[in-house]
């Protein structure tokens, strides 16, 4: 079996040159639907977006929110920028959140509304009650990694970042420095952060890089013939 020795961002890359027509993402339920170019250089503009705000190699991004499309494009554009996509689980409590924050050294929180009967927005004003008063870098003394807070969503909490800025932010962040920076990526890195469930103890974050996450899912497509002409419904 030949093994994948590439980052995220290099095969979607490699996917929007040699297939660029073909559908990416497409979902059922809301109107979003992109082909291989397209969501290429969505995911392009997010990842300008995240340096533009300070987001460098190594830094850890964490995503609260089911699947939706910002959740894919945080995956991808955390992925382009070197930066480690921290994973929440969307049935967490206040001290469960608070928790993870602080022992992942999240930087950037990309969280939607809610999910169920938790409501995200109430839990992180309560947690971050400096938040409403923010309207730039956010300074927590008991989350003193956590800056910024980017929301999936419609109207934009106080304090928080709209997703749809980071694009706007994206278009006018030097290219050459982008560029130069997805250089410095090796497949080896580390891309993703997802905790343990806890059962024996505190979660603990266990750590994937680029390779592992590729094979495991080339492993997983080719165990069910998954062929080229498949597409992504969500």
């Amino acid at each position: 079996m030949k093994f994948i020795d590439k980052t995220l961002g290099e095969v979607l890359e490699n996917l929007a040159v040699t297939n660029p027509d073909g559908w990416a993402v497409r979902y059922t339920d809301r109107p979003y639907t992109r082909t291989w170019r397209e969501f290429n250089e969505e995911a392009d503009l997010v990842a300008r977006g995240f340096m533009s705000l300070g987001i460098k190699k190594g830094d850890h991004v964490a995503i609260w929110a089911t699947n939706v499309p910002e959740w894919i494009l945080t995956l991808f554009a955390a992925a382009k920028v070197g930066a480690v996509l921290v994973t929440v689980n969307t049935n967490f409590k206040i001290f469960e959140l608070e928790y993870l924050l602080r022992q992942s050294d999240t930087k950037m929180l990309v969280m939607m509304g809610g999910f169920k009967n938790n409501d995200y927005v109430a839990t992180v004003n309560d947690l971050l009650p400096e938040l409403k008063d923010s309207t730039g870098e956010l300074e927590c003394e008991h989350l003193p990694y956590l800056k910024r807070i980017v929301f999936a969503g419609n109207e934009t909490p106080s304090g928080m970042l709209n997703f749809k800025d980071l694009k706007i932010l994206g278009a006018d962040f030097p290219v050459e420095i982008y560029e130069a920076n997805k250089k410095t990526l090796n497949t080896h890195d580390v891309v993703n952060m997802q905790y343990t469930s806890g059962t024996t103890g505190f979660p603990k974050g266990v750590m994937l890089t680029h390779y592992n996450i590729l094979n495991n899912g080339k492993t997983i497509g080719d165990g069910m013939n998954f062929t080229s002409d498949d597409r992504l419904c969500i």
